[in-house]
């Protein structure tokens, strides 16, 4: 075979050519081509890591706005809370002046109707004896035909009402 033949006379030379090509490659690639990329994957990872602590630091900032934020509603929680207990007191104080003045004005007219009540059985009493005494004076007079006087009368009703 010819081509087997030709191998040792064209294998240095072929050789050589693979040298020569793989050397510009590596130049070209290895030299040109490689620090870019290099370059470029550097000042992505740059960004990278510059996007992170931007990202930490606005976490950090956002975690200290929650914490004054919740600082603030507790705050507010605690501030209600104590306008509402106020409230509450003001509210049992007005009620309580309220229930007050209902039970005095009650306890007045209770007062008043005590005295009325008392002064109506005075005067029932007071109608029941001359009715019983006027009974009694007729009474003794229908009954023993005597004429007893009214203020006789009067004193023996009054003596057995109350004795």
């Amino acid at each position: 075979m010819p081509q087997l033949t030709q191998l040792p006379e064209i294998f240095w030379s072929q050789l050589f050519w693979l040298a020569v090509v793989f050397g510009i490659t590596f130049f070209v690639i290895g030299l040109g081509m490689v620090p870019k990329i290099q370059g470029t994957v550097d000042l992505r990872e740059k960004r990278i890591s510059d996007d992170l602590e931007r990202a930490q630091a606005a976490r950090a900032a956002a975690d200290q706005t929650e914490e004054a934020w919740r600082a603030r509603m507790d705050a507010a929680r605690a501030e209600a809370a104590s306008i509402a207990n106020e409230a509450k007191q003001a509210s049992a104080r007005d009620t309580e002046a309220k229930v007050k003045a209902a039970a005095e004005k009650i306890g007045v007219k209770l007062q008043a109707s005590e005295s009325k009540l008392a002064e109506a059985v005075q005067s029932a009493r007071a109608e029941i004896e001359t009715v019983a005494a006027d009974v009694t004076r007729e009474l003794v007079a229908r009954l023993t035909g005597i004429q007893v006087e009214s203020k006789h009368a009067a004193g023996a009703v009054k003596a057995e009402m109350h004795g």
